[in-house]
């Protein structure tokens, strides 16, 4: 039986971060994929458990760093050798080693960049609002609430079944997550 009133889903407290991980392998064996762990602190293996895929970051600060050594040794190049060269004590004007110190501080800046905007981007950050704030228990979490999520969008939740199941794994609560 479906819920008719619509919520975000259920939020099970756990006591500790070994129950919340034994509950998020549970969980994610039982079928479920939209579903979140919310905690203190970081949990080695949670990710696992989860089913998260690795993280793009590593990817946009190549990317960036690369496009930044570019831009470095482009800028450099076009400035000193094409729009303005200057011969000076017959040196050539496009001395690549000369371009390296600039050129490698601009990677670290787009690298940088890249890691910032990114994280904040893949973490869809800002986020002033999220449902699972109107949970009054979650106020814990950023001291000693161990959380788990199952989203009502999730292709297995069906509301009965599913709060019996995380009832079963031993939370210290089960709550509704209203939108």
């Amino acid at each position: 039986m479906k819920l008719q009133t619509p919520i975000y889903g259920l939020l099970a407290e756990f006591p500790g971060e070994h129950e919340l991980l034994v509950a998020s392998r549970a969980v994610r064996d039982a079928g479920y994929r939209k579903i979140d762990a919310y905690t203190p602190v970081p949990v080695n293996g949670l990710s696992e458990a989860l089913g998260l895929q690795k993280s793009r970051v590593p990817l946009l600060v190549l990317c960036g760093g690369m496009i930044g050594g570019a831009t470095g040794l482009l800028l450099q190049y076009w400035s000193m050798h094409i729009y303005y060269p200057l011969n000076i004590g017959g040196r050539p004007t496009d001395s690549w080693p000369a371009f390296i110190p600039a050129a490698f501080e601009l990677t670290i800046l787009f690298a940088a960049f890249a890691a910032v905007f990114g994280s904040f981007a893949l973490n869809q950050l800002p986020q002033p609002y999220h449902p699972v704030f109107n949970v009054r228990s979650f106020e814990k979490v950023s001291t000693d609430g161990w959380f788990l999520a199952i989203e009502a969008s999730d292709p297995r939740f069906d509301y009965g079944p599913t709060r019996r199941f995380l009832e079963s794994l031993g939370p210290v609560e089960v709550s509704d997550v209203d939108h």
